[in-house]
């Protein structure tokens, strides 16, 4: 598959492209810039513009084949010389202003990642030792950042500058580990205690319906439970509550902690073969677990099997993890309505 560039080496790319321009008066069509791992990497500028006093450049970011929301998004950078011999990141329009501790960013400052900040560096020091201001801007990126964890992370107005190795691996599990724990990592610098865990949307919606929780507590795990819980034992919580769907958690009851359904079995035959035992009826032509709970079952029903599935998926999840606290676990249909629970509440208290 093809691999593309960060938006953090579009931003390197960009101003040493704008460096060149305002210091030198070349305009250069394509530039190259070092990264991380020691590489070169040539690419093109799409547009350029500027005078001796201030120059922009841009940059299309090019995701390859990875499904990135940024791909084919303009990375505009503008240079401007300072006085300071010291490099300064402002955020442009689109670009993410970070409002909360425990990211790698504090508080107050543009959301140009370490990595990306250090490649502009690099890309700046080949062109001139003096002190820049930096401003990195994205048109697109007010709108694309409700797309990606940002607005949960507490970066606000625009997206982030992201890259450690400069470059896109398609469908990059590492990558998308990243993104995930930097949720866990706001949590921890927010002092929060009581954690709750989620695989999406669908899992934040129901917690923030039913229990006394707050935005900042809800963690989402996406498909990555066996990494996610792991770094979650790595830390002194209090409680957690996990809330999701069981086509997705009845996976954890048997073990397994990637859920995506390219890396894991269904878990249809699972939860209607319990309901089988339970009920002591053949459940004929099943395509899904929501179909097993909401066409085959009575609502007393529902609740028996879904209260022996949470207990399933606590009991795994104490076992394999043994030093997580008291786990409480509640599933939710597609409606978001509950059809079973295990484990004690009281520290998140039921609404």
């Amino acid at each position: 598959m093809k691999g593309g560039i960060t938006t953090g080496t579009c931003a390197a790319l960009a101003a040493k492209a704008a460096a060149l321009l305002l210091l030198e008066g070349e305009r250069r069509e394509r530039v190259v810039v070092p990264l991380p791992d020691g590489t070169r990497l040539s690419y093109m500028i799409s547009a350029l513009s500027g005078d001796s006093s201030e120059a922009t450049a841009t940059v299309v970011k090019d995701a390859g084949d990875d499904p990135d929301v940024t791909h084919g998004t303009d990375i505009l950078v503008t240079v401007k010389a300072n006085d300071l011999h010291d490099i300064r990141f402002l955020a442009g329009d689109g670009v993410g202003i970070v409002s909360r501790a425990g990211l790698a960013i504090p508080p107050g400052e543009a959301a140009i990642n370490p990595g990306p900040r250090q490649m502009i560096r690099a890309a700046l020091a080949e062109v001139s030792d003096g002190g820049f201001d930096v401003t990195v801007s994205v048109p697109a990126g007010t709108e694309l950042a409700e797309k990606t964890f940002n607005p949960r992370l507490g970066i606000v107005g625009g997206i982030s500058i992201l890259g450690t190795s400069g470059r896109v691996r398609p469908f990059s599990a590492p990558a998308l580990r990243d993104a995930l724990k930097c949720s866990l990592d706001v949590a921890v610098a927010a002092q929060i205690k009581k954690l709750v865990l989620v695989p999406g949307h669908m899992g934040n919606k129901a917690a923030q319906r039913y229990f006394t929780v707050g935005p900042e507590q809800i963690v989402d795990v996406g498909n990555e439970w066996g990494y996610m819980l792991a770094e979650t034992a790595k830390h002194q919580f209090e409680h957690i509550l996990v809330v999701g769907h069981p086509g997705k958690l009845a996976k954890l009851a048997q073990g397994q902690w990637q859920t995506h359904s390219a890396q894991s079995d269904s878990a249809v035959p699972y939860v209607s073969g319990l309901a089988e035992k339970l009920f002591d009826q053949e459940l004929s032509q099943v395509n899904t677990v929501e179909e097993v709970f909401m066409e085959f079952l009575d609502v007393d029903q529902r609740l028996q099997l879904g209260n022996r599935v949470a207990t399933a998926v606590r009991y795994q999840i104490e076992r394999t993890y043994r030093q997580l606290p008291q786990i409480a676990v509640v599933l939710i249909n597609l409606k978001r309505q509950i059809i079973g629970q295990s484990g004690n509440f009281a520290p998140v208290v039921k609404k």
